[in-house]
């Protein structure tokens, strides 16, 4: 009597799924053609970290406290500054982060004391090798800054 009741119990699983195949045939598609059609992100969207760049001073804030180091649970943070003068603050030389690592938990972009950290909204960072994954935020910045400034002569020109 088990094996006629599994049988049929196994018919009816398999009509149930025909008939959410049958229904989801005739809807419309929902697949976006990614590479030529990109879709909106979320406001809640949270990528990879970055640092900020700030209008007053065209570059970031970061005073190389080494919190965001000392609090990153996957330790892939690494922040070097020095010192330009003897009592002067310290000026940040390299941020590197190992994305390849990095758990995206944000807790480095919560500790910050100036709020030079950000979430990214680019969602498109790809490497090949484990060395592509292992990205210098100030020089990333220094990029972002000099495109800035491309921009602002091309757009101060066309006007």
């Amino acid at each position: 009597m088990g094996y006629f009741k599994d049988i049929f119990n196994g018919g009816l699983s398999l009509i149930e799924g025909m008939g959410v195949t049958a229904r989801r045939l005739f809807r419309p598609l929902v697949t976006v053609q990614y590479p030529r059609k990109k879709i909106p992100l979320s406001s809640a969207y949270r990528g990879h970290i970055e640092l900020k760049i700030f209008g007053e001073s065209g570059t970031h804030k970061c005073i190389v406290c080494l919190n965001c180091e000392k609090t990153c649970p996957s330790g892939v943070i690494r922040v070097q500054g020095e010192k330009l003068k003897e009592k002067g603050p310290k000026t940040l030389t390299s941020y590197v982060i190992d994305f390849s690592r990095c758990s995206l938990c944000g807790l480095c972009v919560e500790i910050c004391p100036t709020s030079t950290l950000k979430y990214s909204r680019e969602y498109e960072l790809v490497g090949e090798t484990w060395a592509d994954c292992k990205i210098d935020l100030l020089a990333r910045l220094a990029r972002q800054v000099e495109e800035m400034e491309a921009e602002k002569k091309t757009q101060g020109i066309a006007a």
